[in-house]
Order: C-alpha cells, then structure tokens, then sequence
C-alpha cells in the first residue's frame, strides 16, 4: 500500500470514520459489538479493509462538529453531506448516496408548493448547521430560518412556537408527520442531500482513493446492497454518477 496514502488516511494505524449520529438514515443501529452500523459506518470499513487497516468509529452529534474538527486529528474521514462551505475545509468524493429534502406544514397550511415557502413572514424550523440548512441558508430571500439543536429540536420548535413549516429530509418527515395530525409533507423537494466521504483538506493522494473507491462501489453495486441490508431502501438512493 502507498506509504503517503497511509499517512493521510490512517496517520494512527487505523482508519478513523468521523459518523454524524443525528443522521439515522445512515447510522441505523448498533453491531453485536455494540459499534455504530449502518450505511454510513460499512462503507467505513469497507476502506478500512482495502487499506488493509482496522476501522474506529468516532461519533458525533451533529454534521457541524465534524466539519469543525476537520484538520484537527480526531477523524480520518468525515461522513457527511458535501456542501461549498464545509468544502472550505473537506475535500469530498462525489454523494455515495442521496436523500430529498422538503418541507411538511401544518394542517390548515395554506402552502401547497415548494416554491411557496420562500415568502415574507414564513417561519421555517430547521436542524442548524444540516447540510439543507446550509444550502436554504443560500437559496432562501425571503422566509425565516429558525435553528434548533438536532432534528428532535426543530420539530419541537415546529410545534411549541407554531411556525409555517419544517424542513428535514423525507424519510423524517414522513416518520415525524404521523405525530402531527392533519400535516402535509409537500411534493418534490427543495434539494437532494449529497452524502459524501470528506478527508482533510489538501490530502491529495486520500482525496484520490476515496474518490475512486466511492465510484467503484456505485458500479460493482456495494452500496446497493448496503442500503437493502440496513433496511433503508426507498429511504436512500444510490449517489448519482
């Protein structure tokens, strides 16, 4: 194996995988060791294996702590959705998968559309620092963000202050939707949620290899066949070539 990629890669003697545990779509549970698993978690191991090293699984609480520890020594690659301003900081592969984000409003919502919510005097709850609060905080010109720790926190904030909408990824929302009585989940989405592997900035030759291994894996089918054994099919799509 290349002495520099394992330097970048594995500077420890083992892979780090930084894991957004907020995201349950790819942290879905626990292995019989009692290690994160999930999508996220086996593509982890997956590198780890080629590189021919162990995998540790280093948890965090949310995207945004990864993206603020990147560069600092605690992960080898970080697991989360590609977006320009943690680009700053993460060279990301191309999505290994995708996930819609949209909007559920509350029963009696005159809103019917996507493109209705951006108007004046529309409050919208949102996890803070999400890969789709990053990108509404870009896109929207005329609805309120209103940020709350974690998706537990936006829903919450969504039902005690009574605002105009929620925005989340689908398969949450559809889950969340049957605690709210007479709750819309609108048609399409606002953007789709491009799950990536990040590595430090600048690390060449590890912003390479993932990069390729990602690629592979769409083709010869891996993470087809991650997302069918951790039963979230119809939940998560395979990244686009």
């Amino acid at each position: 194996m290349n002495p520099e990629l394992l330097a970048q890669l594995a500077p420890t003697g083992a892979l780090r995988v930084g894991l957004n545990m907020a995201n349950t779509l790819l942290n879905t549970g626990t292995t019989a060791d009692g290690e994160p698993d999930g999508v996220a978690p086996d593509m982890g191991r997956a590198i780890a294996q080629q590189l021919g090293v162990s995998a540790t699984m280093v948890q965090y609480a949310s995207p945004g702590e990864i993206a603020d520890t990147a560069g600092k020594n605690e992960w080898d690659l970080g697991m989360i959705g590609a977006e320009p301003k943690r680009a700053e900081v993460i060279d990301f592969s191309a999505a290994y998968v995708e996930i819609e984000a949209t909007y559920l409003v509350p029963a009696g919502s005159p809103y019917n559309a996507i493109d209705e919510i951006d108007r004046d005097g529309v409050r919208i709850a949102v996890s803070g620092r999400s890969a789709y609060d990053l990108f509404l905080s870009r896109d929207l010109s005329h609805a309120e963000m209103v940020r709350a720790q974690g998706v537990a926190g936006a829903v919450e904030l969504f039902k005690k202050d009574g605002l105009e909408a929620l925005a989340g990824l689908r398969p949450a929302l559809v889950a969340e939707s049957g605690n709210l009585p007479g709750s819309r989940i609108l048609d399409g989405g606002f953007t789709s949620i491009q799950q990536a592997i990040g590595v430090t900035k600048g690390n060449t030759a590890a912003a390479e290899f993932v990069a390729a291994f990602v690629e592979e894996s769409k083709a010869n089918g891996l993470i087809a066949s991650l997302i069918d054994k951790h039963g979230v099919t119809g939940k998560l799509s395979v990244g686009s070539s």
